[in-house]
């Protein structure tokens, strides 16, 4: 048996023509273009590529894009100014500092600057309580994009048994309330766990956001389980030529035992920055008192 490709590109691709559908109608009947700011601070080359990314898309689905650009040696006091700036600013429906920041910069401080109704990270420490309680939030993005994809293959994932693998803010910690939402049964495991390939061989959903590159075996793998796998690591190629892009789990194993698994690259990245969209969509209506938009 070789697993079905969840394909990132082809499932992003489909979101956001949904997201642009939804912003032009909010546009013709109320008036409203969805406007999103990113902050920029340094040139981290990654980062760069990520901005560009997310410029292009926003423009493509109908949206306003604001760009702040800052020197990495920014005094926090000057980037607490542009975001206070941002949260008054009426057509900024959605701020996302790019994170990391350089050295010197409190990232927690930043968040917690972010007006909660434009957090489009969803990483304020009022939105991850939301979220815990059940209430509207804006969720951080590729948590959203892993249940997107998940529910390509399961059109509910109620009851199953879920292992999220790693327990970070922005991913873990996130996706655990997301899949609890869905009323999956859920374990959340780290680099303490005891005995982590038996844990992962009673779940029917397993999620690898660990940052380890290929650390979940084939053998760890329920047959016929779905995997959605959020690592990006960069490994030496073995014959010395360019790095190699290779996520959480072991590609090449896991998919002649899983019934459905997404690639590294091609999977969960694509849908980030679509689902950066839907929450930029999302917090404009909700911020304008317009019903919840259809995506």
């Amino acid at each position: 048996m070789t697993a079905q490709i969840i394909d990132g590109k082809i499932i992003s691709a489909e979101l956001r023509g949904k997201v642009a559908e939804e912003v032009a109608r909010v546009v013709r009947d109320h008036g409203v273009t969805p406007g999103l700011a990113v902050v920029l601070v340094g040139s981290d080359p990654a980062s760069e590529v990520y901005v560009r990314s997310k410029h292009k898309q926003t423009k493509e689905a109908g949206m306003a894009s604001f760009e702040h650009r800052l020197p990495a040696e920014v005094p926090q006091a000057e980037l607490l100014a542009l975001i206070a700036k941002l949260n008054a600013d009426p057509a900024v429906h959605g701020i996302l500092v790019q994170l990391p920041l350089p050295k010197g910069l409190d990232s927690n401080a930043v968040i917690d600057a972010i007006d909660p109704a434009k957090d489009v990270d969803g990483l304020n420490p009022v939105n991850a309580g939301r979220l815990a309680s059940g209430l509207f939030a804006l969720t951080p993005c590729t948590p959203l994009g892993c249940i997107i994809m998940a529910k390509q293959v399961h059109a509910s994932l109620q009851g199953m048994n879920a292992i999220v693998i790693g327990r970070s803010n922005l991913v873990g910690k996130p996706l655990v309330q997301l899949l609890l939402n869905e009323n999956a049964t859920v374990t959340i495991a780290h680099s303490r766990s005891r005995d982590l390939p038996a844990l992962c061989r009673q779940a029917d959903l397993v999620f690898a956001a660990v940052g380890k590159p290929e650390m979940v075996k084939g053998s760890w793998i329920k047959p016929g389980a779905t995997v959605i796998d959020v690592g990006i690591n960069r490994t030496p190629s073995p014959d010395g030529g360019k790095d190699k892009l290779v996520g959480d789990v072991a590609f090449a194993e896991a998919k002649e035992v899983a019934g459905a698994i997404t690639p590294v690259p091609g999977g969960v990245g694509l849908m980030t920055v679509a689902c950066l969209l839907v929450n930029t969509l999302r917090a404009a209506c909700a911020i304008h008192g317009l019903p919840k938009p259809g995506v």
